[in-house]
């Protein structure tokens, strides 16, 4: 009966450790790896994404102050964001031509 056991065990054992094996070579086949593996590789998609990251944050900042100007210039009964807003439109449309 403890021969049974330990072959049991014994076979346990050797589909764990062939599970593992097998999750390792996924796990290197993985994108993230292959992509670690080679600097030229890394260094582009780390340009790619600082050129991604930038582009969003000045797409974002311009909605951002687009929106902001709009609301700002809605609120012209405050005689010092009014005239604030109206001068900062004022500056906007000459740039703008």
């Amino acid at each position: 009966m403890h021969k049974v056991e330990g072959s049991r065990r014994m076979n346990s054992n050797q589909d764990s450790i062939q599970g593992l094996e097998r999750a390792l070579v996924d796990l290197r086949q993985h994108n993230f790896f292959r992509m670690h593996d080679s600097l030229w590789r890394l260094a582009f998609f780390s340009l790619i994404k600082g050129l991604a990251s930038g582009l969003g944050w000045v797409l974002g900042a311009t909605i951002l102050v687009y929106l902001l100007t709009i609301i700002l210039s809605q609120i012209e009964f405050i005689p010092i964001l009014g005239e604030w807003a109206s001068r900062l439109i004022e500056q906007i449309e000459q740039f703008e031509r």
